[in-house]
């Protein structure tokens, strides 16, 4: 059996403790009040008894049996069919979870379909304040949309504390900063696809048209409550609004930095190639002047017997004028280049 607490309360006061479906539907006609039913992952043919008794839409079971349901509140007659979705920190990532409200004039059906929250908490605070659960089903849904987003402020300050870490690191050089953008933006996507629509459920569950239906607050101070709420959540929606922004920024300045990192490094690069083919052109200058003296001393130096220079008496003076001639020219041809 999926039922995790089945409660009656009276006057705000618990009044029974049916140990089953019947006896709940038996003992809320039989004593009145208000019904609190806490389910984790009922099958089909739970929510169909369920839904039979306190008249649940078709189409509400429907989604509430296949769950994976986005942020929402449908208004059915005199029944409110809202979706929450929850998040923690698990492993060090933000988790989703899903948490479906029936809401009518004398019942709350709430179904968990994930392992957090945990509503025991919420049940014992209101238990203490008889007051206050005296409302009705108006003040349990207060109270789990009032713990539902406390439980955003820790996981807004991991993401915070999060940017401050890729902030640091962006000048760093850690080649890791990329991925973990990525995985904190997706964070805050799964985090704004939660709150987002919540900002639209509290518009209407604190409009006029809340009138009509079965979460019309009459108790002043509890629909104050629900407009701090309201507060809280437009709050959080616009921090992690801003979180993205950063975030995207980071990563463009991560880009930014990586890229001045690779034109930095092809100057110097440039800046070694240019020093190394000055170096290359004096080489090479050098070699073509030494070059033009040894081709002249080679083919004097191979002593043929036809060959008229040898017997010259200006033979040798000759050959050294012609080799100063020609080095000298060069010097000055690679001087005017800049070679040398």
């Amino acid at each position: 059996m999926t039922m995790i607490t089945n409660a009656i309360y009276v006057d705000g006061v618990r009044a029974a403790e049916p140990s089953s479906l019947e006896r709940t539907f038996e003992e809320l006609r039989r004593r009145g009040g208000v019904a609190w039913i806490a389910l984790y992952r009922p099958d089909e043919q739970e929510m169909r008894q369920v839904a039979d008794e306190f008249s649940l839409h078709d189409l509400a079971v429907e989604d509430t049996v296949r769950a994976h349901q986005r942020s929402k509140l449908e208004r059915y007659d005199r029944t409110d069919f809202i979706v929450l979705r929850p998040a923690m920190i698990a492993a060090g990532r933000v988790e989703v979870g899903e948490l479906h409200l029936f809401v009518g004039p004398n019942f709350v059906v709430s179904v968990r379909h994930a392992e957090s929250p945990d509503l025991a908490g919420v049940r014992a605070r209101l238990e203490a304040d008889p007051t206050e659960l005296g409302l009705g089903p108006t003040a349990i849904l207060y109270a789990i949309l009032d713990q539902l987003v406390d439980d955003y402020a820790p996981v807004v300050a991991h993401l915070l504390e999060a940017i401050d870490d890729v902030e640091d690191a962006l000048f760093s050089g850690d080649r890791d900063v990329p991925r973990r953008i990525y995985q904190h933006i997706r964070d805050i996507i799964a985090l704004q696809r939660a709150v987002h629509p919540l900002v639209e459920i509290l518009e209407q569950l604190t409009g006029h048209d809340a009138m009509q239906s079965a979460t019309e607050i009459e108790n002043d101070q509890l629909r104050a409550h629900l407009r701090d709420v309201f507060d809280h959540v437009l709050r959080i929606a616009g921090q992690l609004d801003s979180y993205r922004d950063i975030l995207a920024s980071g990563l463009q300045l991560h880009t930014a930095l990586v890229s001045q990192q690779q034109n930095e490094e092809m100057a110097r690069m440039t800046e070694t190639a240019l020093r190394q083919g000055e170096q290359t052109k004096k080489v090479s200058a050098w070699a073509a002047i030494l070059f033009t003296p040894t081709v002249v001393a080679g083919i004097y130096g191979m002593n043929f017997t036809n060959m008229p220079e040898l017997d010259w008496f200006l033979g040798y003076p000759y050959a050294l004028a012609i080799m100063v001639a020609a080095a000298t020219t060069l010097y000055v041809v690679f001087k005017r280049q800049r070679w040398l």
